[in-house]
C-alpha cells in the first residue's frame, strides 16, 4: 500500500516517518487490510501521478506523459502539452493539435520532470 502525502513547503522524511507511524497504528487498530500488508510513504515525486480531474487542472501547462487504456489512432502512449480539463475530459496537446481524452479510457499519467515547468 502506498500513501502519497503533499504539503506546500515540501515533504521531508521526518514528514514520511510520521505519518507512517499514525497510518501505520490506524491499520493495526482498524484492520482494513487482511494478511500482511507493506506500507510506503513518499512524495508524489517529480514525476509525480496524476489521478483525478483536479490534479490533471493543477498542472494544466507542465509536460505529461499518458497511458490509455485502448488505443487511440493505434497507440497508448503519449506525451504532450497538459492544456487542462474540459468537462471530464483531460486536454493533451501534441502534433501541433489538442486532443480531448476521457479521464475514464486514462490508465496512467505522469508529469514530466522538468525545469522549466
Amino acid at each position: 500500500m502506498v500513501v502519497y502525502i503533499e504539503h506546500d513547503n515540501g515533504v521531508g522524511v521526518d514528514d514520511c516517518a510520521d505519518v507512517s507511524r499514525q497510518v501505520s497504528a490506524l491499520l493495526d487498530v482498524e484492520d482494513p487490510l487482511p494478511g500482511q500488508y507493506q506500507l510506503e510513504v513518499s512524495s508524489p515525486g517529480m514525476d509525480r501521478p496524476l489521478y483525478s480531474l483536479s490534479h490533471f487542472a493543477r498542472f494544466a501547462g507542465h509536460t505529461i506523459t499518458l497511458k490509455l487504456r485502448a488505443p487511440f489512432e493505434g497507440q497508448r502512449r503519449f506525451k504532450g502539452l497538459l492544456a487542462g480539463v474540459d468537462g471530464d475530459e483531460v486536454l493533451l496537446q501534441f502534433n501541433d493539435e489538442e486532443y480531448g481524452f476521457p479521464i475514464e479510457t486514462i490508465e496512467q499519467a505522469r508529469v514530466v520532470p522538468g525545469f522549466d515547468n
